[in-house]
């Protein structure tokens, strides 16, 4: 599932494309991705105008005036795609909903496992939603002290309490793995026996390890794309997350698998303890 850095890749690269320009209309072949029926998403986004795009979390938003916010949602294998008039007009595989513009170009949502979301709310009501999130992981209102206290409040496994998107925003499997390596704490350690330092080096991993997948414009193991369609290029520094039975790269300890909660972790044995 794309998370927070593959997310803002592709808001950094709409956000050079899209605003000033309008939607023409859109053309939907599965309609099962929408909140609503298909003639009325068409309506209701048919001429608005592009003002912002920007991301909360995993979302990409894109605001529109009068009809409010399009919340996008890329689930597991969405793909969102901008389209010049001078780009090869190869579509991707699994195309799901296209988005002529004005004056020119197109934005083409792809989905193989069709689990994504495309909503258009009205401002009022994003907020709302946004509200249930938790903080965002690069802003500057998480504080170490904040970060700490509402680790204290939770007995969940910290590896669960770092997918909880009403506690964190945005991260998902991988970077939750890296920051956990990084940091050195295993991930069944439940959050509130973390100590203040060690939730202040967890920060520091978290926030080390999405601003350098960012510059990496994000992790493709398979199906994520930017939104020109390349790769992102962080799987190569990828210290532990797929790496199961490869070497540690500090200790040079076999990296492990475990499963819990339907989903894998990968740490090292070593430098992630489980001293708990």
């Amino acid at each position: 599932m794309p998370e927070l850095p593959e997310v803002e890749t592709i808001v950094r690269g709409l956000s050079s494309q899209l605003p000033g320009r309008s939607f023409r209309g859109v053309d939907v072949f599965h309609p099962d991705l929408l909140d609503e029926s298909s003639a009325s998403f068409q309506a209701r986004i048919a001429e608005s105008k592009i003002t912002h795009v920007g991301r909360r979390g995993k979302n990409i938003l894109l605001s529109l005036g009068d009809p409010g916010v399009l919340v996008v949602n890329l689930g597991m294998t969405g793909r969102l795609l901008f389209l010049g008039p001078g780009d090869d007009p190869v579509l991707p595989t699994h195309l799901a909903l296209t988005f002529p513009l004005a004056p020119d170009g197109s934005l083409l949502y792809a989905d193989s496992r069709r689990v994504g979301r495309l909503r258009i709310l009205t401002p009022e009501a994003w907020a709302v939603e946004s509200e249930r999130l938790g903080p965002e992981p690069l802003g500057r209102a998480l504080t170490p002290a904040r970060f700490h206290g509402a680790l204290q409040a939770s007995r969940a496994p910290i590896r669960s309490w770092l997918l909880d998107q009403r506690r964190i925003a945005g991260i998902g499997n991988i970077y939750a793995a890296e920051a956990l390596f990084r940091a050195g704490v295993h991930p069944f350690r439940r959050a509130r026996t973390l100590t203040a330092p060690e939730s202040k080096r967890l920060l520091q991993g978290i926030r080390e390890v999405l601003r350098e997948a960012i510059r990496a414009q994000g992790t493709t193991l398979r199906d994520y794309r930017t939104a020109s369609g390349t790769e992102g290029e962080f799987r190569q520094a990828l210290r532990v997350y797929g790496r199961e039975g490869k070497p540690c790269p500090t200790c040079k300890t076999s990296v492990e698998r475990i499963v819990f909660g339907n989903r894998s972790a990968f740490l090292c044995p070593v430098c992630q303890p489980k001293s708990f």
